[in-house]
């Protein structure tokens, strides 16, 4: 598997994404009405080949935070650097670099994928695009990446709807892969799976960071399976960064009393230790815990 793209190679030692006091607005009605903030001045910092868990509960903003990155959704203040170059306001032309350095896997393994398009062309469109490769060169990658995420050959010739949801999940993060980035946003990439396929899935990600390089903001809202994968771990509730640190502590001895509700929400095989769990969710509920 190649390793991620080497040109415009930052400074080792600075982060290869921040994100400073970054604020997130949407309007949702006339001028006269407020816009609607959704992050409040959040700051992040994701280093080369690192992963960076960023959980919250449904509506916390984590999504919004990798759209941004990702230049969709409307930044009104704070800045997004990426490899030392500000990418936050940039418009379509001028986002053509990045891209290629920034890519994606979203939740839905089925709405992802262009289901009138073979696996191949789905594969190739991202390498071609650019003028990376040409047809042959790119016919090749296609089989190097299928192989990388545990796919047979002829799957390039099979279309979306005859896979799995797994099997989509793989595509998409084969697409992603396909330019070499430097950081892949990973939006709820397991979320939309049944429990052995996500952890086939989660387990085939670090494998890939491990022979490529690549970093991930990896975004869910179970702490268990980002604690999982991640080397540091950013929680956020209604906007704000409430915690982050090394991964072990927090998901084994959080601070926050929203982390310490999120960890207890965790589901787990015996039904003794929920039901303990679910009890101490009360507690906390009793004595104020923010509900995210």
């Amino acid at each position: 598997m190649e390793p991620v793209n080497a040109t415009a190679a930052a400074d080792p030692a600075q982060p290869l994404l921040t994100i400073d006091k970054l604020v997130v607005e949407y309007r949702t009605g006339g001028r006269r009405r407020p816009p609607l903030r959704v992050l409040h001045e959040v700051s992040l910092e994701v280093h080369a080949h690192e992963t960076l868990g960023l959980v919250g509960e449904s509506g916390s903003g984590k999504t919004t935070l990798g759209r941004a990155v990702l230049g969709l959704a409307p930044v009104a203040g704070g800045t997004i650097t990426f490899a030392g170059t500000r990418i936050d306001g940039l418009g379509r032309r001028a986002r053509r670099g990045p891209s290629r350095d920034i890519q994606v896997v979203f939740q839905d393994p089925y709405g992802s994928l262009n289901p009138s398009m073979t696996i191949g062309d789905i594969l190739t469109e991202p390498l071609t695009a650019r003028h990376t490769h040409t047809r042959r060169a790119a016919r090749e990658r296609i089989g190097e990446l299928l192989d990388a995420v545990g796919l047979p050959a002829d799957t390039a010739a099979r279309s979306a709807r005859e896979l799995s949801g797994g099997q989509r999940q793989r595509v998409a993060i084969a697409r992603a892969l396909a330019p070499g980035p430097r950081l892949i946003i990973c939006d709820e990439p397991v979320s939309a799976l049944d429990l052995s396929t996500r952890a086939q899935v989660i387990n085939l990600l670090v494998e890939l960071q491990q022979a490529t390089g690549v970093a991930y903001l990896f975004i869910a809202h179970d702490l268990s399976v980002v604690g999982h994968v991640s080397d540091r771990v950013a929680v956020m509730s209604r906007g704000e960064i409430v915690e982050c640190a090394d991964a072990t502590r927090v998901t084994t001895d959080p601070e926050h009393p929203y982390t310490r509700n999120l960890l207890l929400a965790a589901p787990v095989p015996d039904p003794a230790r929920q039901a303990q769990r679910r009890a101490a969710r009360h507690r906390l509920a009793a004595q104020g815990s923010p509900a995210g």
